[in-house]
């Protein structure tokens, strides 16, 4: 997994970015996993007034880096805007607990290992006033899962779309809910606000203690939170509130959601949500079902796992798959 640093202005960390890639040969636009085609350069220039208008610090950040890089910056957001619209298979899985003691968000990241090397874990310090945040990602400047300076941690799971419109797509909206939010309530008050281009969930916790997951698409959105008698929510690649099933495709593949979903329901309601970190990093870690225990000669695997626990201000990482590799507490980056 890379690790980096950014500070500054949005442009200015772009910019740095990019040139010290193109300085040692690096460019983003050779390691796209899938062409970039008319069909998505068109469906990218419709997303675009929505960039404008919701988050322009953002389009501020891929003109600086593309000016780093050297290309066009309509290519790089081509890339980004049409990322989970129009996307390649991958799975996720991602719990809240708030059980009174403990307040955890748990999230494995499932993806192609052949792309691995180029996961990253970044911490962000801006001039401006956004929040400053730490988060991981497959790509780069979307975001998939991440906390900020006030204790707000947010993970996403991708779910594959009925209907593609124009919008805003699930990396950058997390993205933007790190910048700008700093609870759970402020992050389903914008998302009423906005126009989505993807469909996915985000599952959402604070430092106070609200946990949520948001099932969202261009068709619809629903808001689950913990129910009477159990502490916990959880999300795989698939909606599994009553309003949203009917925007739930039938035929995709979601890399075994459903025995995943089973694996988080079944563990969590066993221990009627109470759980603390090390308790979260064995579920994900599959030790109670299967949740990361891919055969990764197949193409797929989980490619790190992240416990944000928001009540003792710990981040703990595995950086690979967490059956395999152990989690790590990273102390870099200070919550409130």
């Amino acid at each position: 997994m890379v690790h980096k640093y950014f500070r500054g202005a949005h442009y200015e960390i772009g910019r740095r970015f990019g040139a010290a890639l193109a300085k040692h040969g690096q460019f983003l636009l050779d390691n796209v996993p899938y062409p970039i085609t008319q069909e998505r350069e068109a469906f990218a220039l419709s997303c675009l007034p929505a960039y404008q208008k919701f988050f322009p610090e953002i389009l501020e950040e891929i003109r600086g880096l593309a000016e780093g890089q050297h290309c066009a910056p309509e290519k790089l957001q081509t890339v980004l805007f049409s990322m989970y619209a129009i996307p390649p298979a991958c799975g996720c899985s991602c719990f809240a607990v708030s059980d009174g003691e403990h307040i955890l968000l748990g999230r494995n990241s499932d993806f192609s290992p052949e792309l691995e090397k180029l996961n990253m874990n970044v911490i962000y310090r801006f001039s401006d006033s956004s929040c400053s945040f730490t988060g991981n990602t497959t790509a780069y400047i979307e975001m998939e899962d991440g906390v900020n300076e006030h204790g707000l941690a947010v993970g996403l799971t991708f779910v594959p779309p009925v209907s593609v419109k124009p919008g805003l797509n699930a990396g950058l909206l997390l993205r933007l809910f790190l910048e700008k939010c700093r609870s759970t309530g402020e992050v389903t008050d914008r998302l009423r606000r906005l126009p989505l281009g993807s469909a996915q969930t985000f599952t959402v916790a604070d430092s106070g203690g609200n946990a949520a997951v948001i099932e969202c698409s261009p068709d619809g959105m629903e808001i689950i939170y913990p129910s009477e008698g159990h502490s916990f929510v959880c999300a795989v690649n698939r909606f599994g509130g009553k309003e949203m099933r009917a925007w739930q495709r039938p035929d995709a593949e979601d890399w075994r959601s459903e025995e995943r979903y089973g694996t988080l329901v079944r563990t969590l309601g066993g221990r009627n949500g109470k759980m603390d970190a090390a308790a979260a990093k064995d579920l994900l870690a599959g030790k109670n079902g299967f949740l990361c225990q891919y055969d990764s000669s197949a193409g797929t695997d989980t490619v790190w796992s992240v416990v944000y626990d928001l009540k003792e201000k710990i981040i703990y990482r595995a950086e690979g798959n967490p059956g395999r590799e152990n989690f790590n507490r990273d102390d870099r980056f200070s919550l409130r």
